[in-house]
């Protein structure tokens, strides 16, 4: 049963879609990405178009509800949504057009995963360039669009399942913990270790960490 505030609350989340619906305009789709931050491992972006009359309790901006009570909302959006879809984008091809071309690529992968083409688009944050349909740009969008905060749990589900699965292919640098943060233990099993191939060669440390290997292998080819 859902109390009144928190229909409350979800209602005030809804008004976006609720401005789109009123000019006619009834599918509306949400995307977001995760894992713009981390040294390691994919970004994952996530799209979801939701019927008018959707209501799950506890959806939110993803990285304020629980992992376990994620995994749950998960299952509900999806059980729940007319069409949903992620796109995944790994090192190194995200190495090679940037962090922030490689979540815009994310956003439109999941886009055009969906089974029903949008007529719009809510974007948590910047404008998705050559996207071919009109959005609406919402900076914090994961916290002020019901759509979006549906994107963004479905995406963090996605990837944390990613890295996970990913422990056990590259074990001992802790990917199901930190999920490729650099955290203190990601940075001590660097050291020991070195990168590995999910490594992003465009991020620090591990940027200087290739550099001076390559310099080592040139010198010995001196």
């Amino acid at each position: 049963m859902v109390s009144d505030d928190e229909r409350k609350r979800l209602q005030h989340m809804k008004e976006y879609e609720y401005g789109l619906y009123a000019k006619g305009i009834r599918l509306v789709a949400g995307t977001d990405e995760v894992g713009r931050g981390p040294i390691a491992g994919p970004v994952v972006a996530a799209a979801v178009i939701l019927p008018p009359d959707f209501e799950v309790p506890g959806v939110n901006d993803s990285k304020q509800v629980p992992s376990k009570k994620r995994e749950w909302l998960s299952d509900k959006i999806k059980e729940k949504a007319l069409t949903w879809a992620v796109g995944i984008l790994f090192p190194p091809y995200l190495d090679r057009i940037n962090i922030l071309n490689a979540t815009w690529e994310a956003m439109r992968l999941a886009l055009g995963g969906l089974s029903i083409p949008p007529e719009h688009v809510i974007v948590d944050g910047w404008p998705i360039p050559e996207l071919g349909v009109t959005q609406t740009p919402l900076v914090k969008g994961d916290s002020l669009s019901i759509s979006v905060a549906c994107a963004s749990i479905l995406a963090k589900v996605e990837r944390d399942r990613i890295m996970t699965a990913l422990d056990e292919v590259y074990p001992g640098y802790g990917f199901a913990r930190h999920k490729g943060y650099a955290t203190r233990e990601h940075l001590r099993a660097l050291e020991v270790k070195g990168p590995c191939p999910i490594h992003r060669t465009s991020f620090e440390p591990i940027k200087s960490m290739v550099m001076k290997e390559d310099a080592h292998q040139g010198r010995l080819f001196d």
